[in-house]
């Protein structure tokens, strides 16, 4: 199963509802929760852990820039960083495996085409009946 990001998450359910994200965001809001709603939950904490996972490696980053000094104090934030680094990919390897397993179950269906209606049937012949003449 390939990697996703949000992104393509975002381009898949796009193509799955045949409308932008934004739009589908606006409709699932005054929508019973359903499969729209799952799919939407589902990329918006692909996003937040990519998010997260951005954000703890460059606080990582700063904290071993070659110019800082490592001492006893900061080991600490060192090792609070890498664990909250490796958490958030934790999150996203679930979230991204989770979508798209769901997203390869489903397919668009095509607009159904429309079928010509049997042409209306002609009101049946009233057969004459023999009448009694006096």
């Amino acid at each position: 199963m390939p990697h996703l990001t949000s992104i393509d998450v975002a381009g898949r359910i796009e193509d799955l509802y045949g409308a932008p994200l934004a739009d589908l965001e606006a409709h699932a809001q005054d929508q019973p929760p359903g499969m729209l709603s799952a799919l939407l939950g589902m990329h918006d904490a692909l996003a937040l852990a990519e998010r997260s996972i951005a954000f703890h490696r460059d606080q990582l980053a700063r904290l071993i820039h070659p110019e800082r000094q490592i001492g006893p104090h900061e080991v600490s934030h060192l090792l609070d960083a890498t664990r909250r680094l490796a958490e958030a990919v934790a999150v996203r390897e679930a979230q991204a495996k989770s979508v798209a397993a769901v997203l390869q179950s489903l397919a668009r269906v095509p607009a159904p085409t429309p079928t010509p209606s049997p042409p209306a049937a002609a009101p049946p012949l009233v057969a004459p009946s023999p009448a009694h003449s006096r």
